[in-house]
């Protein structure tokens, strides 16, 4: 696909949210106004991002208590907190591609309803059979949710004054991600982690009141019978569970089974062998294919792809060991290694909001995910230098670093996206930008945990006292932050916390080494015009004319 060269002058919008189409290479100065039905949408979305984003991560801290509770084992802890990610990232291009077909309105109350059942469901969990069912349908609607909030922003808001938007919902992603872990140790430690889960419903019964008042978007007048069959049953089947057979060995390979194991290799081969089929069915026999092969046909759409993919992979790193560094080798305690990260993970907001304002007032996006790729190497590759007494006002300068890097590639991503997609393609396009970036989420910390499994036993393997355990050390990263705050303070104690920076430097050199690559890919990033018109067929419906249909293309 080429680029497109030709200039549309910027969109006149209605009070509404709905966009006039303007005629080509015609400089127009109009002033885009979201309007109050427009802006208490956008709310609601806001709202429904922090809630996902919580409950994605206020469990983490609060599984050792909850399997107490609960008399679970250390898989079924393990389970708890997976789940919820798996089924979150699985499931978004489901529904992303399921709203063009039935409505974005009925798909976002569809996600809810999950997420309020799962949410149900684990509140009152009895056991942990319960708990993972209700996690995994939490999941479900959660991934819809955040698939959905994207596209619908593409929907209401024209494509050159998206960023800013998008910086806002990346700032809520960024805060609830932070304050969950907070959240679920106090609730855990000082009240009760069922509250984990009682928090949500007033976040549930919010957005699905202002969904159903405000969210009012045009209707797609197509019968039922014709929209069931626009479904690709074949290829949604072969997606979600080849899927699922990838991502569950990542996530317990080196965990709960060893990565030469059948148990991690037998549904791992098979979850390739499922996609590579589930990518030829769709190019060949699909005829309304589920994620339709000509949006990876553009460059600069499949490079963008790659680097979201990039971007969630060295990001969750990130998130995921850089607090156990701050446990096991600092002596933190949980909630003090969530503050401990501030400094990474505030200013991945601030700096992706700049970005979308900068672009909304130069038109420009390519430097902003050049740039973000160069600080991402830059910081990665300064906390390879971290070591066991740095001090506090050194890891929190150089966590500001990639912090910033990182944040840049969110709004920059998303407009390399979204400017090379066409109208048709649009929806779906965002919500494998999501889903690329989720995904890159769980290979991110698998790889990460191999990298560390790897060197840990081999750093270990130098100090003779502690070579023995080597190889029951080495297994996991997370597991291991007790065992250092069980030893009594002394030798073994310091070579261990060495050992266990030294390994955390490799996985922090390998993200380095991915942001670099990434850095590499991004040149090939085109420059599209962001001025053009709102082209979405289900915008928001004008306050003039409420029953105003328009026809799907």
């Amino acid at each position: 696909m080429t680029k497109d060269e030709t200039s549309l002058a910027e969109p006149d919008v209605a009070s509404s949210g709905q966009a006039t189409p303007v005629p080509k290479n015609e400089a127009v100065e109009t002033e885009f106004r979201l309007g109050r039905r427009g802006i208490l949408v956008f709310l609601t979305l806001t709202v429904l991002t922090l809630m996902v984003a919580l409950d994605g991560t206020s469990i983490s801290v609060a599984l050792p208590i909850i399997t107490r509770d609960l008399k679970g084992t250390a898989i079924e802890a393990f389970w708890s907190g997976t789940s919820f990610l798996l089924a979150s990232t699985v499931f978004q291009p489901n529904f992303a591609s399921l709203s063009g077909i039935f409505g974005r309105r009925p798909l976002v109350m569809v996600a809810l309803t999950l997420f309020f059942v799962g949410t149900v469901v684990c509140a009152v969990a009895k056991n942990f059979t319960y708990m993972l069912v209700g996690r995994s349908i939490q999941g479900a609607g959660g991934g819809g949710v955040m698939a959905l909030t994207e596209v619908i922003v593409t929907d209401i808001v024209p494509l050159r004054l998206r960023g800013q938007y998008f910086g806002i919902l990346s700032a809520m992603w960024s805060i609830g991600s932070v304050t969950g872990p907070i959240l679920g140790g106090g609730f855990s430690q000082d009240v009760s982690w069922r509250w984990i889960f009682y928090i949500n419903f007033p976040f549930i019964g919010v957005g699905a009141v202002f969904i159903v008042l405000f969210l009012k978007l045009n209707i797609i007048p197509t019968s039922l019978a014709e929209k069931l069959r626009q479904i690709d049953y074949v290829g949604t089947i072969l997606f979600v569970g080849s899927m699922s057979s990838f991502l569950i060995p990542l996530t317990w390979g080196g965990v709960l089974y060893d990565w030469d194991s059948w148990r991690t290799l037998v549904p791992l081969i098979i979850g390739v062998a499922g996609l590579v089929v589930f990518v030829f069915y769709e190019y060949r026999y699909a005829k309304d294919p589920i994620i339709p092969p000509k949006i990876f046909q553009n460059r600069t759409a499949s490079v963008s792809f790659a680097g979201s993919f990039l971007q969630g992979f060295v990001l969750w790193c990130l998130l995921y060991y850089e607090p156990l560094y701050y446990e096991a080798v600092k002596g933190y305690s949980p909630i003090m290694a969530g503050v401990a990260l501030f400094p990474a993970t505030f200013t991945v907001a601030p700096s992706a909001g700049v970005v979308g304002f900068l672009v909304t007032k130069y038109g420009h996006y390519r430097w902003a995910a050049w740039l973000g790729w160069f600080l991402g190497t830059l910081g990665l590759g300064l906390l390879c230098y971290m070591d066991v007494d740095t001090s506090i006002p050194a890891w929190i300068f150089i966590n500001i670093v990639p912090g910033i890097g990182l944040g840049l590639l969110f709004s920059s991503l998303a407009f390399a996206i979204q400017a090379s997609a066409t109208s048709d393609t649009l929806a779906i396009a965002v919500g494998m930008f999501s889903f690329f970036r989720a995904m890159g989420q769980a290979v991110g910390v698998a790889i990460g945990g191999v990298v560390f499994q790897n060197r840990m036993y081999h750093n270990l393997l130098q100090y003779p006292s502690l070579a023995p355990m080597a190889s029951v050390y080495s297994q996991d990263a997370a597991g291991l932050v007790e065992v250092l705050k069980a030893m009594p303070d002394g030798p073994d104690k310091l070579n261990m916390r060495t050992a266990y920076t030294d390994s955390l430097r490799i996985v922090y050199a390998v993200c380095c080494a991915v942001c670099g690559v990434a850095f590499a890919l991004s040149l090939l990033t085109e420059s599209y015009d962001l001025n053009r018109a709102l082209e979405s067929n289900q915008t928001l419906r004008s306050e003039k004319n409420p029953k105003a249909d328009v026809e799907a293309e």
